[in-house]
């Protein structure tokens, strides 16, 4: 799977062939809303459900989508670990990684999968030197960013975390720091280690081996609980997703426990047949059912996209929004939901990471390395103000993921400053193109695709007193515009 699963969940052309199928789930769920004296969804409804139901599922959709590949499905190419074990990355995300959209480079990442059913699960930290940077993100499966440990949220000395699911009642356990709650039963713990520099690796695989997760019963050298029921897991790829985003939902739904502020929507999804223990099946819709189901997706999938472009504020041609967050950050939101996700799922909270990005010059064109070599200034001192440090990424405008380059360079960041070449004035130029500027210039030289380019500044911890970035997009401190270069 790569990332077309992503971008063909709906943009993709549905088929619609097939004789009309009076039975099929919108049709029956129509027949249970008369049963209830309540009148059936029409043409219109329908497709206005499916634009919201599509709209509210994307997440959830894509993040089953990252955990199959990376937690059930050893054969993907993407395989990291089980469920409840680690996996640390000894190296940072290159062009070669393509499950997740938008990966950040800087960080060697380490990855734990979490089934919370059986009971609750303990991640363990090592002290770390206040000077290196780490953060672990919990995000589970509604992508929600319900917990943060590390640097900025924790500090910087060892400790032991527990992860419960939805329904655990338990007492705290002695020794346990804090416990953080999923609204869903599978959740992933992303953590980021700061390299910096090449020669700095043998220390982040020694942060690393540090890192530890075990369930709640080892940890408190007790016998285990019974083991939660297997799962058969749908496989999910580029051509399954085409028709099957509504039955991956209800599948993923079933662990996800409906909140108070759910019930409309999954109240709404119930009246074409969508939900929790139900079997939408796109291909055994009617004609009209699929042109309608179709449609509506297609929509829901156009106004995320505006979303995206329209997030936040507009400074100097980048946008500068707060998207990721948790539940009481969304509060029912499912087009910010949805936008945060499509536009870089597992992004960070604004306290722990603002991302700026951009795929417009200071003038409102295009960003297109087959077009134009670009430059980024940032003027003497006047570096993105963060507590850890700040970086640059590139992408390729149609996929968002990294690019392949003759440098392996697919970003550049405060770590590599003393390596780089400043301007006379003491202010620093990025040159942004699709071939080297030139041995000279080639320390500065962020490599561009010979295509669209899709940009993405990275502000780990940012500082909260001016100048700032904070609050997102109205802070003190601005980006600089990209600039056609002369």
């Amino acid at each position: 799977m790569r990332r077309a699963v992503i971008v063909l969940l709906a943009s993709s052309s549905l088929a619609l062939c097939g004789c009309d199928k009076p039975n099929d789930a919108v049709a029956q769920a129509a027949k249970k809303e008369v049963a209830k004296g309540a009148p059936a969804p029409g043409i219109a409804e329908t497709k206005a459900i499916a634009e919201e139901g599509f709209v509210y599922g994307l997440p959830i959709v894509m993040n089953y989508a990252v955990m199959y590949e990376y937690a059930v499905d050893r054969n993907s190419g993407q395989f990291k670990a089980p469920f409840n074990e680690i996996k640390n990355e000894p190296n940072v995300f290159t062009y070669k990684d393509t499950a997740i959209p938008t990966p950040n480079s800087d960080t060697p990442y380490s990855f734990a999968w979490l089934d919370l059913r059986a009971e609750p699960i303990v991640l363990s930290v090592p002290a770390v030197d206040p000077k290196r940077y780490y953060s672990v993100m919990l995000c589970d499966g509604n992508t929600y960013n319900f917990g943060y440990i590390g640097s900025r949220a924790t500090g910087s000395e060892a400790g032991d975390y527990l992860v419960a699911g939805p329904d655990w009642k338990g007492a705290t356990p002695a020794g346990i720091k804090k416990v953080f709650r999923s609204s869903t039963q599978f959740s992933l713990a992303g953590y980021r280690t700061q390299l910096f520099d090449a020669a700095d690796l043998d220390n982040v695989v020694k942060v690393q081996a540090g890192y530890k997760v075990q369930p709640l019963s080892a940890y408190l050298k007790q016998p285990a609980p019974p083991a939660a029921a297997p799962i058969d897991f749908p496989k999910i790829d580029k051509e399954s997703v085409k028709t099957g985003f509504f039955q991956y939902l209800d599948f993923a739904l079933q662990f996800a426990p409906a909140q108070a502020n759910e019930a409309d929507i999954r109240a709404k999804l119930a009246r074409i047949g969508i939900g929790s223990g139900k079997t939408f099946d796109f291909k055994d819709l009617s004609l009209e059912h699929k042109a309608e189901v179709g449609a509506g997706m297609k929509e829901g999938d156009r106004k995320i996209d505006e979303a995206i472009a329209n997030a936040g504020k507009a400074v100097n041609g980048w946008r500068i929004a707060s998207l990721p967050g948790d539940s009481a950050h969304y509060n029912g939101n499912w087009m910010a939901r949805a936008a945060a996700a499509k536009a870089g799922i597992y992004g960070n909270d604004a306290a722990e990471a603002v991302y700026p990005y951009t795929r417009i010059d200071g003038d409102g064109q295009t960003l297109d390395g087959s077009k134009h070599d670009y430059t980024l200034t940032f003027a003497k001192e006047q570096y993105p103000p963060v507590n850890a440090f700040w970086s640059v990424t590139m992408y390729d405008g149609k996929s968002q993921l990294l690019i392949e380059n003759p440098i392996n360079r697919y970003l550049i960041n405060a770590p590599m400053l003393p390596g780089m070449k400043k301007n006379k004035d003491g202010s620093l130029t990025l040159y942004i193109q699709n071939k080297s500027p030139g041995k000279d210039k080639e320390s500065n030289w962020l490599p561009a695709p010979n295509d669209t380019i899709y940009l993405v500044m990275r502000l780990y911890w940012p500082k909260s007193e001016p100048p700032s970035v904070l609050p997102a997009g109205e802070g003190t401190w601005k980006p600089p515009a990209i600039t056609v270069a002369r």
